[in-house]
């Protein structure tokens, strides 16, 4: 068997080398005596990690001994290394070991271990001259006498230090080339220091050293000195992103996970402590519960400006749920299956109510999200920019830059050809972004959590929306390059500093205007009163959120964050994924109980041909900014007269129409709220035959005429419960269902639900495929009772939304689900008894 360096070493052939140098013949293993050959003769053939190959034949029959301890691959401490092998036992002392006491060789060590249970556990177990030996051989760079001899230091005096500066040394160049390297992982790149440095208990040995000064009472041990710190746990940080496995094994051990953060207090190693942090919660299979950890809130206040913004880096990770990834955990059922085994908040749930209850720490955030970016002078500065992308979404270089950057020393120390006092305009700009990132990333979170509406009052004191207004000229909006992928959220991708700067930006606007009366403070003082005069002008009355909007808290000048949006929006290229963003960013300004006003304000800035062009003319393809839009568009019309025609007047061909047909039609699990829109719209306009404007509109609308149809309207509800059931139903297709809920509560408001049950049964018949779709329906709807009955938001949405009443939305739901078989208004009703299938658990459709 050959082992390669990107795996642990079976100890077995460790021990097999040592036996092969100290001309041990024979070894025990799992009951057959083995004897021992040189390389050309006839057995086994092995090669060691190392290097050193050999040759095991079986000798003897099998015996009942026991195996040495050290023989033991596996161990039941993950974080013994390499040629840690067996348990040590709490009589056998580092100097014991050393000494050799009785025994004269590696054989009779291994055998004192079988007998009195203390096996080798260090490499300062081994012989100094065995190791530089083999050191010719292995290329092992003098990594473990090196080792050795830091393990005999029992203090961290200077030759502790100049050890471990040698041992940084080897360590950090082979780091420095792994990720500047084409994004190698650690399998694909050859890192023998490190993984040399690893297999003998190095990691080990410094997480010792970092610990020791807490793990101990004596009143003399000499402090760390700040830079044996550093080195300490950069050596670390090189292993954990060269060498596999060690990033999990210091993620598993708590006490040192605990010890990193009480590490920050100390401002000269802060950032080396914050990157090994942060690589080692992103490994971690549970989050840390940041209310463990020691004054948290006192570390925290202590932090300056930057440390701050790097520590949301590590925030990020403990503040977010796992991510599920697209498996069939995304599901409701899924989720709702979750919920009911585990009826407390989450992890991230709980860190998020710690972070807000930290003093000033919103205060502070706020200050760092619209802290000015200082831009360059010239365009030149921007070109230079793209030149940093390729290698600065590497946390290792942009830590080092940002060190220099905060540094600005006076010696003119080189990194990749930089200077500490020359670094470009567009590095600070960088630095910038990179911060703002973290932090908009972190309010967003914070925004959707269990204290939305505590942060909400806190970023609306603090401005953060006049800030963001203030900022949002300096951002740079232009065509990205062709490689430039199309971001989703949740979506983990690999793109530049000023990308992800921007959909934060546009994340953070969605969260804090949705279903929230807030949302008014996108808009400048002479914005809100248009909206006044628009209701005025309509003699509608004003939405009392628009009345208790405080003026002193809304956006400067006059425009606000939402004008400059949509101003961006229209000049994007059609292809930008920032449309996705965008559309998304504005559509929550309109969700909620419709705003005549609101509408209004944003059909009078072109927005609806805007959508429309983009829809029908421009040849957009993605179905994700398709959707946006879609849902966008059904917002902005939804029980608006005006926009209705304006839709008219801009679709006034066939053609046109035909080719938005066959946009909707084209998916409707992405379409299926605009059909909702228009559903919905078509109801109330045709109870409304007095007013003469809509009379006038209803009578030439192609969209409106089209949707009138019995039929169409069919159609739609066909389709909408044949591509869902229970087992496939997510957040992102859960609207289809209650769509065709919203096409039959308006039917039976009309007394017509059992014309539509009746139509759906003979579409079944006509289909060749009889209670297929009515028992998938009636298992929706059993679902849609134990999702929604106790999702007090989601209800309160679905009713702001459709303007009826929830009440009506769950007696219409136990009315399709009625049992009696004379009811004309059941599913039940319209299933006949061969093909019924109603009662069976979810889990088992």
């Amino acid at each position: 068997m050959s082992l390669c360096l990107s795996k642990r070493p079976n100890n077995i052939f460790i021990f097999l080398y040592i036996f092969e140098r100290l001309n041990i013949g024979v070894y025990i293993h799992q009951g057959v005596i083995y004897e021992l050959h040189s390389c050309n003769s006839v057995g086994v053939s092995n090669t060691c990690s190392a290097g050193c190959s050999f040759h095991a034949s079986p000798v003897g029959s099998s015996i009942n001994s026991v195996i040495p301890a050290g023989f033991v691959e596996t161990s039941q401490r993950h974080n013994v290394r390499g040629t840690a092998m067996a348990t040590r036992s709490a009589g056998f002392s580092r100097t014991q070991t050393s000494r050799g006491n009785s025994c004269k060789n590696i054989f009779n060590k291994i055998r004192q271990g079988q007998i009195k249970g203390v096996g080798l556990t260090r490499v300062s177990q081994f012989p100094v001259a065995l190791l530089e030996e083999r050191d010719k051989r292995a290329q092992w760079q003098g990594i473990p006498v090196l080792l050795r001899r830091l393990h005999e230091s029992s203090h961290p005096n200077m030759s502790c230090f100049v050890i471990v500066q040698e041992l940084s040394s080897l360590l950090s160049m082979e780091a420095m080339s792994f990720v500047t390297e084409e994004r190698k992982t650690p399998q694909e790149s050859t890192s023998p220091n490190t993984y040399t440095f690893d297999l003998f208990g190095g990691v080990d040995l410094f997480v010792e050293i970092l610990m020791r000064p807490t793990l101990t009472v004596q009143e003399d041990l000499p402090i760390l000195s700040d830079d044996l710190i550093k080195d300490c746990l950069s050596v670390l940080y090189n292993c954990c992103i060269c060498t596999e496995g060690v990033t999990k094994s210091l993620a598993a051990r708590e006490d040192f996970v605990t010890f990193l953060f009480t590490l920050m207090s100390n401002k000269k190693v802060f950032l080396q402590t914050a990157t090994l942090i942060e690589d080692i919660l992103s490994v971690r299979k549970e989050i840390i519960q940041l209310e463990e950890i020691p004054n948290l809130a006192g570390l925290v206040q202590s932090f300056n400006q930057q440390q701050l913004a790097n520590f949301c880096r590590i925030l990020s990770v403990t503040i977010s749920e796992p991510d599920v990834g697209v498996d069939d955990k995304h599901t409701l059922l899924a989720r709702s299956t979750q919920q009911k085994t585990s009826t407390c908040p989450s992890r991230a749930e709980s860190n998020q109510v710690t972070l807000v209850n930290i003093p000033s720490f919103i205060e502070r955030l706020c200050k760092l999200a619209t802290r000015k970016v200082t831009e360059a002078a010239d365009a030149s500065a921007r070109l230079e920019l793209e030149d940093w992308h390729s290698w600065l979404d590497n946390a290792l270089v942009l830590d080092a830059l940002m060190q220099l950057a905060i540094e600005e020393a006076e010696q003119s120390t080189v990194l990749f050809g930089l200077t500490k006092h020359r670094l470009p305009q567009s590095m600070k700009i960088v630095h910038e972004i990179m911060y703002k990132v973290e932090v908009l990333y972190v309010l967003c979170v914070l925004l959707m959590g269990r204290q939305r509406n505590q942060v909400h009052r806190m970023l609306a004191e603090f401005k953060l929306i006049p800030g963001l207004n203030n900022l949002f000229d300096k951002l740079i909006w232009r065509r990205q390059p062709s490689g430039h992928v199309l971001h989703r959220q949740n979506q983990n991708c690999d793109c530049s500093p000023e990308i992800s700067f921007k959909i934060q930006f546009l994340r953070l606007l969605q969260s804090f205007s949705d279903h929230h009366e807030n949302k008014y403070l996108l808009l400048s003082g002479q914005e809100l009163n248009e909206l006044s005069d628009i209701y005025l002008n309509a003699n509608v009355f004003e939405m009392e959120a628009l009345n208790n909007t405080d003026r002193n808290l809304v956006c400067d000048g006059k425009k606000g964050l939402l004008t400059r949006l949509i101003s961006v929006m229209k000049k994007e290229p059609i292809d930008s994924s920032f449309r996705f963003w965008q559309a998304r960013a504005v559509e929550s300004f309109l969700r909620g109980t419709p705003s005549y006003a609101d509408q209004v304000f944003l059909l009078r800035r072109g927005l609806l041909e805007h959508i429309l062009y983009c829809i029908i003319d421009s040849g957009c393809k993605s179905h994700d900014v398709l959707q946006s839009y879609f849902d966008l568009l059904g917002e902005l019309m939804k029980f608006n007269i005006d926009a209705f025609k304006r839709f008219n007047k801009y679709v006034n061909t066939e053609e046109k129409f035909q080719m938005f047909l066959t946009q909707i039609n084209s998916s409707l699990v992405d379409s299926n709220m605009l059909v909702r829109c228009i559903v919905l719209s078509l109801d109330r306009f045709e109870s409304q035959t007095k007013d003469v404007k809509v009379v006038e509109v209803f009578s030439e609308c192609r969209l409106l005429s089209y949707m009138a149809q019995v039929e169409n309207r069919l159609s739609f509800l066909f389709r909408l419960t044949s591509i869902i059931n229970v087992q496939t139903l997510t957040q992102e297709n859960v609207s289809c269902l209650n769509t065709s809920l919203v096409i039959l509560m308006l039917a039976r408001r009309r007394g017509k639900l059992p014309f539509y049950l009746s139509a759906l049964q003979e579409k079944e018949y006509a289909e060749k495929y009889p209670g297929c779709l009515l028992n998938n329906f009636h298992n929706l709807l059993r679902f849609w009772q134990h999702h929604y009955l106790n999702k007090d938001k989601d209800s309160t949405c679905l009713e702001n939304s459709s303007c009826i009443p929830f009440t009506y939305w769950k007696e219409t739901v136990s009315v399709l689900l009625g049992s009696g078989r004379s009811s004309r208004c059941a599913i039940a009703s319209y299933i006949d008894e061969a093909y019924r299938d109603l009662d069976r658990d979810f889990l088992e459709l």
